[in-house]
């Protein structure tokens, strides 16, 4: 079983940056595909930034330019450095991890909920 535990989320105003942590308990980080998903109040949730275990990203496009997602492997720890916010990035933002060959995601962490807003 993995467990995650997000960081990191708050109030900042417009065109300031957040940076999450997503914690992983476990030995089998460096195996998993993670990433980072968000979900505003009535809306679905959506992927916002994947990297796989070969390091390899992708993003929503929405986010391309102003999000940065990196893993550090020894310390089982995934994070999203995220710049130049907009009221519109305002959600809950959850950790996800995923083998190679699923289909669907894995784990979930509990989310973290980043606000932009004056």
């Amino acid at each position: 079983q993995v467990q995650l535990e997000e960081s990191g989320g708050g109030l900042v105003q417009p065109g300031g940056s957040l940076r999450l942590s997503c914690a992983t308990s476990g030995s089998i980080f460096s195996r998993l595909t993670m990433g980072w998903y968000r979900q505003a109040p009535g809306k679905q949730r959506d992927m916002v930034a994947v990297v796989t275990t070969t390091g390899s990203t992708n993003y929503a496009n929405s986010v391309m330019g102003r999000f940065s997602i990196s893993r550090d492997n020894t310390k089982n720890t995934v994070y999203l450095q995220m710049n130049s916010l907009k009221p519109e990035d305002t959600a809950v933002y959850y950790c996800s991890a995923k083998y190679p060959w699923a289909t669907n995601i894995n784990y979930w962490g509990q989310g973290t909920q980043v606000t932009v807003s004056e």
